[in-house]
């Protein structure tokens, strides 16, 4: 450093020879030096709103799962509440025969209501998970959840308006014979073979008529099996 003081003491004129073209080259590289800083500071810049668009496209994706998880199990359990309801005549003969329209296939509004069922169910997902991020599936399963709850209040509304109407008074008492027979054959006081035979005649009275459910058909002949055998 003392060299170069002294170098400048000795040849100070130097700075009137090249006074100009030193002030360019002091700016050049004054220049150059404010480039790289923008630079680095439009890399930082540019790396935090990477960042932050990042932690932003993360946070809306966790939102759009819940809100898919959502509106599928909101649908799974609109499905749920129609089949319970009916899983209350399926289930429970005695009433079944009150509203024997449930089960007339002769009826279009009953076919109707099995039609949508079935392709509920059809559509029904495993879990609610196996569907997010397929908007197309979610769609078509919540619209046939709704066609087939939508089908279900019409045919039960119509079915409780008519309950045993649409039947010739000789059917009607055939019906009516056949739901005390079915209540016999529910009867755990009664014998077993009371129950039995009180079962097959129901079944009787009933061909042609209305189909049993198999569910309920099932559920009432293993009873009496099982009584049977004790």
């Amino acid at each position: 450093m003392d060299a170069l003081f002294e170098f400048i003491s000795h040849y100070w004129w130097l700075v009137f020879v090249f006074g100009g073209s030193i002030g360019a080259v002091l700016k050049t590289i004054s220049a150059a030096n404010s480039r790289r800083i923008e630079r680095r500071q439009e890399r930082y810049r540019i790396k935090q709103q990477t960042k932050v668009a990042v932690a932003q496209a993360k946070a809306q994706t966790h939102i759009d799962k819940q809100t898919q998880l959502t509106d599928v199990a909101r649908a799974v359990d609109e499905h749920d509440q129609t089949d319970a309801r009916w899983f209350g005549y399926e289930t429970n003969l005695v009433t079944l025969l009150d509203f024997p329209m449930m089960t007339d296939m002769r009826e279009p509004l009953t076919v109707d209501f099995h039609k949508t069922k079935r392709r509920a169910d059809l559509l029904r997902p495993d879990a609610p998970e196996s569907m997010v991020g397929n908007r197309d599936a979610q769609v078509e399963y919540r619209d046939a959840v709704h066609a087939y709850a939508i089908a279900f209040d019409i045919a039960e509304t119509e079915a409780k308006r008519r309950r045993r109407s649409g039947f010739s008074p000789i059917e009607q008492e055939r019906l009516a014979r056949a739901q005390r027979l079915l209540n016999l054959a529910m009867d755990d006081a009664a014998t077993a073979p009371e129950r039995q035979n009180a079962y097959m005649k129901a079944r009787k009275e009933l061909e042609g008529l209305i189909v049993l459910p198999v569910v309920a058909r099932s559920q009432l002949e293993r009873r009496i099996a099982a009584q049977i055998e004790a």
